[in-house]
C-alpha cells in the first residue's frame, strides 16, 4: 500500500515508534486515528508523496509503536507527551518544522503537539474533531449514542480491557462498521492491518490509556490554555464529514474559532473516515491549504 515509503524505527520518549517515509519535498507528517494505523493514509499518501516529504507514524499504544504501561494520572498517554512522539520522529528524519495533517486521536495529539511546539508547526490540518474540551462539555444524547466507545474506554481497568481482549477484532468493528459507510469504506488490506494491530498484546490497555487521558489530564491542559488566553497561532484548517456525529452533534468551525488565531474549513460529503471515504477531495484540500513553491 505505501510503494516507496521505506519504515523506519525511532527511539521515543517512552519506547520504540515506528515511521515510514517517503517522497521529496517540504515535510508533511500523518497522524492516524482510533482505532486504525498509519494504514488509514493509503488511499492519499503516494500522491502527497509527489510533492513533499511524507511521515508517518503509528501513535503511541497503536500500530506497530511501543504499548507503554499507563499510570494512575494518565500523564504517559497524554497528548502532550504523545506530541513527543511526533516531535522525536520529525527530527530523527531531519525536520525541526514541518507540516501536519492527522484524523481522530491523531488530530488531538496534533493540536496539542502545534500549541505547545508552536515553532515547529507551519500549518495544520485537522480532520474530523472538534476541540476535546468542548466536545465533552457539548456532549448531547445523540454524540453520547454515537461515540459511546469515548465513555465505555475512559471506565476504570481492568473491564474494559477484559472485554476489548476477549475479541479485539470484534471491538474494532463495532466502533468502525457502525458509522456511516460501514465496513465498505475499508480497503481489505488496510482492515487487515487494523485487525492485526488490534491484536497485539498491550493494545486493549494502551488505547484504553489514550481516551482516559483525554477525559482527564488532556482537559487539565486545555483549561489551562483557555485560561491564559492561549490560542493555535499557525493557520489551520478544519474538515469533518457531514454524515458524521461531529459535524452534526457540533458547529466545528465556530468551536476551533475559539481555539485557534487563523481558521478556515468546510464539511465533505462523507463520514468520519475522510482518508478513506472522501480521498479526491481530501486531496484538493491539502493541496489548497500546503501550497508548495
Amino acid at each position: 500500500m505505501f510503494e516507496g515509503f521505506v519504515s523506519v524505527p525511532v527511539a521515543g520518549p517512552a519506547g520504540q515508534i515506528h515511521s515510514l517515509r517517503g517522497g521529496e519535498g517540504p515535510p508533511l507528517l500523518l497522524l492516524h486515528g482510533h482505532p486504525q494505523t498509519h494504514a488509514m493514509w493509503h488511499r492519499v499518501a503516494p500522491e502527497l508523496a509527489r510533492r513533499f516529504t511524507v511521515v508517518l507514524m503509528d501513535l503511541r499504544g497503536y500500530g506497530d509503536s511501543v504499548r507503554a504501561a499507563g499510570d494512575a494520572g494518565h500523564v504517559v498517554y497524554s497528548k502532550r507527551e504523545m506530541a513527543l512522539d511526533a516531535l522525536a520522529v520529525m527530527a530523527h528524519h531531519g525536520f525541526e518544522r514541518f507540516k501536519v495533517l492527522a484524523h481522530d486521536r491523531g488530530a488531538r495529539v496534533a493540536h496539542r503537539l502545534a500549541a505547545d511546539h508552536a515553532g515547529a508547526v507551519e500549518r495544520l490540518m485537522l480532520l474530523d474533531i472538534a476541540p476535546t474540551l468542548a466536545m465533552y462539555e457539548g456532549t448531547s444524547e445523540a454524540f453520547a449514542t454515537a461515540y459511546w466507545h469515548w465513555f465505555f474506554l475512559i471506565q476504570p481497568p481492568p473491564l474494559p480491557e477484559a472485554l476489548i481482549e476477549s475479541d479485539p477484532v470484534r471491538y474494532l468493528h463495532g466502533v468502525m462498521g457502525k458509522r456511516h459507510a460501514g465496513m465498505a469504506a475499508f480497503e481489505p488490506r488496510a482492515l487487515a492491518e487494523y485487525e492485526r494491530c488490534a491484536a497485539i498484546a498491550g493494545t486493549a490497555h494502551a488505547i484504553c490509556e489514550d481516551y482516559r487521558a483525554s477525559a482527564s489530564i488532556d482537559l487539565v491542559h486545555d483549561r489551562e490554555d483557555i485560561a491564559a488566553g492561549n490560542k493555535l497561532l499557525q493557520p489551520l484548517h478544519v474538515l469533518w464529514g457531514e454524515h458524521g456525529a461531529v459535524g452534526k452533534c457540533f458547529d466545528v468551525l465556530a468551536m476551533w474559532c475559539e481555539r485557534a488565531a487563523t481558521v478556515t474549513g468546510q464539511s465533505l460529503p462523507c463520514g468520519h473516515y475522510i482518508a478513506e471515504e472522501a480521498p479526491e477531495l481530501l486531496l484538493k484540500n491539502i493541496f489548497d491549504f500546503f501550497k508548495t513553491e
